[in-house]
């Protein structure tokens, strides 16, 4: 369902280079659509749709840096510096510290530009550069180093349990050239791993990095599919993690239930951030009740506010039902208790400047309609359940017997 750059591999095999002859492209065994972005929608890992790749700047010079994505969604940028014509989603072969590594070209030109000077990246005669663009060769020595990221992950997650270190390894990564592994894991505390890289080593013959990510991170290299039912954000498009507090849930009314609020990572969901804004612009009009409203018929306490309908629902200590009152209304019945006036009830509201009273009904409409929905619906299935005990008749052939 997607390709190699969100590390799952799955979507068919990916065009290789010429064969030298004028030929079409071979296709290699690889999997992955090698464009980054396949039309079965699995291939979005942080996705940015290159739409400046053929549109150069007039009177400049095309920006020679290149944005490349790796395994997970990582990227980096590099120096194109033997000017290769390269075109959205080929893969390169770049330069490391030690050796070489294979990527996909993800974006290039003027939008490289604007992500350097956004992230604040320096760029000169130290940064790292392509080589070319990768061959065949290069491509089945970058599938055999893929192959071993899976074994590699499972049998150092038995010497981490052999060891019993308290950390939490979540993915490996392999240098194209099986030169180095890269091993991210989590961790709440401080690891002392010098035996566990000791063992690595020699295990498997290459140098180690242990690279320790956060919880967020975590889930968005592994990827899944959120309580909404879509792809997690931040394995699709967010990259800034910010911080996320128990009151961003206070403010939009929502229950204060962990196991609602939290993500896949555990964390409080990146979302709740993404509509605070507007609800903090809306509570401004929304008074602060500190004590319950007085009237004739008794004390009428807040049970909840519709922040967007400008309501507030009280209800009397003894009853179940809630009544709603317009924020004009509930500041004139506050004023009155502070001047020791008791207002007689407010079972039927007629809110500033409305003519005709609002009932409690018309309110929940919508409630009530989606109520007698799932209510039609249950009884359907009970129904079905009943008639699915009988056994049911044969049905007559053409001859007429059973």
């Amino acid at each position: 369902m997607s390709c190699r750059s969100c590390a799952t591999g799955g979507c068919g095999t990916r065009q290789g280079a010429s064969d030298g002859l004028g030929g079409e492209p071979q296709k290699t065994a690889t999997k992955g659509c090698g464009s980054g972005g396949c039309s079965t929608g699995g291939c979005n890992k942080l996705n940015a749709f290159d739409w400046l790749s053929d549109v150069a700047m007039p009177g400049m010079k095309q920006y020679d840096v290149v944005e490349v994505k790796f395994k997970g969604g990582r990227k980096d940028y590099y120096r194109n510096v033997h000017q290769l014509d390269l075109t959205t989603g080929d893969y390169v072969v770049v330069e490391m510290q030690s050796g070489f590594h294979i990527g996909s070209v993800s974006l290039q030109g003027e939008l490289v530009r604007l992500q350097v000077k956004k992230r604040a990246i320096k760029i000169n005669d130290d940064t790292k550069v392509i080589h070319r663009v990768a061959t065949p060769k290069d491509l089945e020595r970058h599938d055999q180093a893929i192959l071993r990221d899976l074994p590699a992950l499972y049998r150092t997650r038995e010497i981490i349990r052999e060891l019993n270190l308290n950390m939490k390894l979540s993915d490996v990564e392999f240098q194209s050239d099986n030169t180095k592994a890269t091993f991210y894991y989590s961790s709440e505390e401080r690891v002392d791993f010098r035996e566990l890289i000791k063992m690595l080593a020699s295990e498997f013959k290459v140098r180690i990095e242990m690279r320790q990510i956060s919880l967020r991170q975590e889930a968005g290299r592994l990827g899944g599919i959120g309580s909404c039912g879509r792809e997690l954000c931040c394995s699709t498009w967010l990259t800034d993690f910010k911080n996320i507090a128990t009151s961003a849930a206070r403010y939009q009314n929502l229950s204060l239930n962990p196991a609602k609020l939290s993500g896949q990572c555990g964390r409080l969901k990146c979302c709740l951030n993404y509509e605070l804004d507007t609800y903090i612009d809306a509570l401004r009009d929304i008074p602060t009740i500190e004590k319950p409203l007085e009237t004739q018929k008794g004390r009428a306490f807040l049970q909840k506010t519709d922040i967007f309908r400008k309501l507030m629902w009280f209800g009397y200590g003894a009853e179940s039902t809630w009544h709603p009152l317009p924020i004009p209304r509930v500041l004139e019945i506050a004023e009155l208790n502070k001047r020791g006036i008791i207002p007689e009830s407010f079972e039927i509201l007629t809110p500033i400047g409305e003519k005709e009273p609002i009932a409690v009904a018309a309110l929940n409409s919508d409630l009530q309609k989606l109520d007698a929905k799932y209510a039609t619906r249950t009884a359907k299935k009970k129904k079905k359940k009943a008639k699915g005990g009988t056994d049911k008749p044969a049905k007559p052939t053409p001859n007429g017997k059973a």
